[in-house]
């Protein structure tokens, strides 16, 4: 299997259906994901937390790999989501990187980045243009 089609089945068995056993499956339990939380490694407790609270908020999630490039037991991907907004109905899309080494067709080190700042933006969580409040150094809330 490649490296690519885990990532695909991560993304819609994890992240689109919320199956919490597929965690297990693709994720050794040693392993801990850099990046998605501020100084803070998720592992698959925390996922297993984290994957139901996100759903929560959003309906029709929809996940694309846009670009994959494979190097030996390493994978990066770009990806991009779109999803409904639970609340409101409306559409919001969003994007993040992965950078995971595999063993065993599991991911055994991973780093992420997901661009949550404009997500909770278009969800009503952050007010609009909040990135560029900041860069002004204003202060949100």
């Amino acid at each position: 299997m490649t490296k690519q089609r885990i990532l695909e089945d991560w993304f819609r068995r994890v992240w689109v259906e919320g199956d919490l056993d597929a965690i297990d499956e693709m994720f050794c339990p040693e392993t801990h994901a850099a990046g998605l939380l501020p100084e803070m490694q998720v592992g698959p407790d925390e996922f297993r937390e984290l994957v139901p609270m996100f759903l929560a908020m959003v309906e029709d999630v929809h996940v694309a790999l846009d670009k994959v490039m494979e190097d030996g037991d390493w994978a990066a991907a770009l990806y991009s989501m779109r999803v409904t907004d639970s609340a409101t109905g409306k559409p919001v899309v969003g994007s993040g990187q992965l950078f995971a080494r595999f063993r065993e067709n599991k991911m055994v080190e991973t780093y992420n980045s997901f661009d949550f700042m404009a997500f909770f933006e278009q969800i009503g969580l952050l007010p609009p243009n909040s990135l560029a409040l900041c860069l002004t150094g204003q202060r949100i809330g």
